[in-house]
Formats: structure tokens, sequence, C-alpha cells
């Protein structure tokens, strides 16, 4: 086939998590769907590093997309996780504050977290010393509709109804160019074999490749073309028993939510993500930073044991702003945005993209209509 040009309906550009949400969701409304991932398996970016935690949509800003996407998406993914039988469990989180300075910024986070109808409980030291007695802390927040989820099961459980509805998904095919004029876009698909694809949708949904892919994409505008910020996030896990069986987060830092507790669904307790700002994609863990994160820990939990912690994996997330930007909402441009007709593309889809993805499916296939 090489060489050689197809036609087709839709391209969905990446088989993440978001991704095939999408490419469910378009062949489910009537669609004929192809997803092109570059790597050998599906959800192998940042679909498979993170923390697989289902967030209420606390700390986003009023009106945001992330906000309005995750407040939405957390319950279509417990009712979707419920139904579909994808393991999950709702078993909330607490945000501690070590002292009265943070005990300052929850109030903060509360009267946010109204504000997109996320309601937090607000705890003083006695109640979370009856609560969670391991921990040192001078108040807290209880969010109830905190949960966690396996991602890969998710994944799963989207890519078999995207291929029960009829679209298919291709591996080891990366797109290496794309140009979009006269009603369609042309796309040269690299892999197995060397093709093009004529589309008359496509949906960039390429996670940390979706900006350096739309800075190639000829026949759109430079000024929809963002700059992109890696941020790596390390994980550390935690061996044998541990006194937890809910999620632990301190106040929130620059560019995360800091290090923080997190269970996966047999138990097993973890930490992270931190905050290293990174010029490329490099998933290396670095034992050294073992004592940064037990030193974080211990504001909390003063009983931690450093010799249990080992290095577990890393994270990147795709930021639109750097150290020193503040805020950047997730970016789906459509073509009322950028004026190319049947493109959508998802830009800095971090953090919570997991909990909102099926939201962020009818999103972008209204951006379509």
């Amino acid at each position: 086939m090489s060489g050689e040009t197809f036609e087709t309906e839709t391209v969905v550009i990446g088989a993440g998590v978001v991704g095939l949400a999408i490419a469910r969701a378009l062949a489910k409304s009537g669609h004929d769907v192809i997803v092109l991932e570059s790597g050998g398996r599906f959800g192998e970016g940042i679909s498979s590093r993170n923390s697989e935690v289902i967030h209420a949509g606390i700390y986003y800003p009023e009106d945001s997309l992330k906000a309005e996407l995750c407040v939405e998406g957390r319950q279509r993914l417990y009712d979707y996780s419920q139904s579909h039988k994808v393991d999950h469990r709702k078993c909330g989180k607490w945000i501690v504050a070590a002292n009265e300075s943070q005990a300052r910024k929850l109030e903060d986070i509360q009267t946010a977290a109204a504000r997109n109808g996320v309601e937090l409980a607000m705890r003083g030291a006695d109640a979370i010393k009856r609560q969670v007695p391991e921990i040192t802390a001078c108040s807290g927040l209880w969010s109830p509709e905190t949960g966690i989820i396996d991602s890969h099961g998710l994944m799963l459980s989207l890519l078999g109804e995207l291929q029960d509805a009829g679209g298919q998904l291709v591996l080891r095919s990366p797109v290496v160019t794309a140009k979009s004029g006269n009603g369609h876009h042309l796309l040269s698909v690299e892999g197995d074999n060397h093709l093009t694809l004529k589309a008359t949708n496509v949906i960039n949904a390429a996670g940390l490749g979706a900006i350096p892919l739309a800075k190639i994409w000829a026949g759109l505008p430079g000024l929809h073309k963002p700059r992109q910020w890696f941020a790596r996030g390390v994980y550390f896990s935690y061996s044998g028993r541990h006194p937890f069986n809910t999620l632990i987060y301190p106040v929130p830092e620059p560019g995360g939510l800091g290090v923080h507790l997190t269970l996966d669904l047999a138990g097993q307790a973890r930490f992270g993500p931190d905050v290293e700002w990174i010029e490329q994609e490099d998933y290396t863990v670095n034992p050294d930073r073992l004592e940064t994160f037990a030193k974080g820990i211990r504001q909390w939990w003063p009983a931690l044991d450093p010799s249990r912690l080992q290095p577990a994996y890393a994270g990147i997330r795709p930021k639109l702003a750097g150290p020193d930007g503040g805020f950047a909402d997730f970016r789906i441009d459509g073509p009322e945005d950028h004026g190319v007709p049947g493109l959508v593309n998802l830009f800095g889809i971090e953090s919570p993209g997991l909990t909102s993805c099926l939201a962020i499916a009818d999103f972008v296939q209204k951006k379509l209509i």
C-alpha cells in the first residue's frame, strides 16, 4: 500500500483515554472513524502515567473548561464505570493544612469549589484525628466525590465500544505531515506502510504530540499553534502495609497539587507527582528526589518510613503556561476558532483530562456540527 491515498470520513489522532472517548462518541453517532496511534499499544502516553484519580472539580476557576468538563465528566465517569463494570472506587480525599498559613488557603479552595458546584466540608484538627489518626493537620477539607479508577480498564471498554460501532484503531501509525484545504485534510502516515489519508474531519488528540503536530500543520493559521511546556511529575510507591483508605492531598503548590497520597484499586499507596519543568520528553525517575518527597510527606504523616519509598514512574503534563504563567485552561479549538472546517485541536489536556474524557468527547462532537 506504499504511497496510496485512502479516503475516510473521520480520523482521531491519538489513542489515549481522551482520543478513545472522542472516537467512541463519534462512532456511536454514526461517523466512520479511524484512530491513528503512533505507539504499539493504546494509552501508552499520558493516560498510563497519571494518578488514576477521579477528580471532583475543586481547584479550577469558575466558568473554565476544566471546571465545567471535570464536574460533568466526573459524574458521567462514575455512571459509565458502574454500567460498564470498570473497576473504580469513590474513596474520597482529604486536603490537609499543616499550618495556619495553609489553613487560610483552604478557605479559598472551599469557596472556589463551591462556585463549581462542588461542596467540601471544612474540618478541624480533632475531627481529622478521629477520621485519620495518623495525620497531623490543623484543619482540612473533605471531598466525598473524589475517587480512583482503573484507567486501562476504562480504555479497554472505550475501545471495545468504538470497535462495536464500526470504528478501528491502527497502531504504529504516526502522522508526519498534515495539510488542510478545499474542505478536506491530507494526513501523511508513516509506519509499517507509508500512506496518505484524505479525511473530512480530523481530531488532533495526540497528547504531548498535539502541539508539535499543529506546528507543522499546513493550512492552520499560526495564531492557533500555541507554545507548550513540559512539567514532569515523578511517583514513588510505598511498599507494604499503610494505614490509609482514602486519598490525602496537601495544599496545592505552583504547577501541581503537591506530593499527595493516592491509592490503586488493590490498596497500594503511592506518592506524587511533584513538579519539575523540563525541556524535552524524559521519564527518568531520579531516586535522589526521595528525600524531598519524604520531607514533604512528613509534614502531614510524621510516621512515614522513607526506606519503604521506591521509585515508581514519571508522567509529563502538557502545559500551556510555564513556571510563572499561572492557570492555563484546556484549549479545544474547533472551526469557529481557527477557521478550518472539520478540524479540532486539543491542547493542554492535562489533569483533569482522565476525569473529563466523556465530557470532552461530547464537547468535541459539538465543535464538528
